[in-house]
């Protein structure tokens, strides 16, 4: 139990440090924010409403890790390195997957609920 509970607290110092100083961060939990009332208008059922907003916590949790690829990249070294170069721009490239997932999934929520599609 122990253990749970110190994880725990882990993460609470981690969302605090990335709410206080990452914008990206900062950004996608506004998204959150805001997507959790609109997706409730939006979404036709439950599962719907669960899809929306797992959508977002999905790319909330892929830029978590690329902060964290960025953040042990830069304590390893801040010097021009190929590889060091690779790791964060592929961190960057899971960001953006999953900026067109979240964009995927409520272009078609709201191209359904507009009536352009069948449920």
């Amino acid at each position: 139990m122990d253990r749970i509970v110190s994880a725990f607290w882990n993460s609470m110092r981690a969302l605090r440090r990335l709410t206080l100083t990452e914008k990206a961060f900062q950004q996608e939990l506004a998204l959150l924010v805001l997507a959790i009332p609109a997706g409730w208008f939006l979404a036709t059922t439950w599962s719907g409403y669960a899809l929306l907003i797992g959508a977002i916590l999905v790319l909330i949790m892929v830029e978590v890790l690329n902060t964290g690829i960025e953040a042990a990249c830069d304590a390893f070294s801040r010097e021009f390195n190929v590889e060091i170069q690779l790791a964060k721009d592929c961190g960057s490239l899971a960001v953006l997957i999953a900026i067109i997932l979240v964009l995927g999934v409520w272009g078609f929520a709201i191209v359904e609920r507009l009536g352009g599609m069948p449920a």
